[in-house]
């Protein structure tokens, strides 16, 4: 990490503040997390998760909607987790939220995570996405990685806290 911030065995528990997290491009970006186990040479760890959101259309054209999305659940997968789906790239869109990251350093069990992320989609839609689930590993985690589906990250600040 930068600043000599680093997960390791100091604290139990992690969390990562995404504060007005904005896409270089308006087009259809997933904000996406994963771990690695081997200090960021890859970020690839198994995973298991789920996914929900509830959103509210700014036009009022829809009803606002509860719904669990099967689409962005991972089954003992390596890929990206998706925390937020379609943050907007305009001015005033971006993506705030935090990932809770429970024991990463446990060589013992696996490591589990919740989070949310509320933030502005391109089609002018107020969500706030949930997930939950676990790194399938024994192997500390030693590291996470943040980035968009596609593009790069143009603005925001993702912060680090170890909780004793």
């Amino acid at each position: 990490g930068a600043s000599d911030v680093v997960l390791d065995n100091t604290y139990k528990e992690y969390i990562f503040i995404l504060n007005n997290i904005h896409p270089a491009s308006d087009s259809n970006v997933q904000l996406q997390f994963n771990g690695s186990a081997d200090t960021g040479s890859n970020y690839n760890v198994t995973k298991t998760t789920t996914h929900f959101s509830a959103y509210h259309y700014e036009s009022d054209a829809h009803s606002p909607a509860l719904g669990y999305n099967t689409a962005y659940d991972l089954a003992q997968s390596t890929a990206f987790q998706t925390i937020s789906t379609n943050i907007g790239g305009d001015n005033d869109q971006c993506g705030s939220g935090y990932i809770h990251l429970f024991n990463p350093s446990s060589t013992t069990f696996v490591k589990h995570f919740i989070g949310n992320v509320s933030f502005v989609q391109s089609d002018d839609v107020a969500r706030i996405d949930y997930v939950a689930g676990y790194f399938n590993t024994t192997s500390a985690v030693d590291a996470i990685q943040f980035k968009f589906s596609s593009g790069n990250i143009d603005a925001g600040d993702i912060c680090l806290y170890g909780i004793a």
